[in-house]
């Protein structure tokens, strides 16, 4: 079986190699459309989430400093992490490489 990860985890991997807190981070992530009762589909979009990641940089105090942000206005987010203009794709790119809708490790594609 192929171990399929995206743009997105792969850099949560990264900047949380600590057993445990790439799990942690994703769960929370994964919480925040319903924690933040509004918007859910900006809220679950690979943008606002990176927003955070890049905006935590690896520090888990901060990760739920901008999710707490995100939650009460997800533009905030943006603006602090630098993804509110309209050259965000490329800063994204920059960050977390090129876009594929999942890189798969063992030769195969997902989606």
């Amino acid at each position: 079986m192929a171990d399929c990860q995206s743009r997105l985890e792969r850099r949560i991997r990264r900047d949380f190699p600590e057993p445990g807190s790439a799990g942690s981070v994703l769960e929370q992530l994964g919480e925040l459309p319903r924690r933040a009762g509004y918007d859910d589909e900006m809220l679950a979009s690979e943008r606002v989430q990176a927003a955070i990641v890049l905006v935590a940089a690896g520090d888990i105090g901060r990760l739920r400093r901008a999710i707490d942000l995100a939650a009460a206005d997800w533009r905030d987010v943006l603006v602090a992490a630098g993804l509110a203009d309209q050259d965000w794709p490329v800063k994204l790119e920059r960050q977390l490489g090129p876009y594929t809708a999942t890189t798969c490790i063992g030769g195969r594609r997902g989606v």
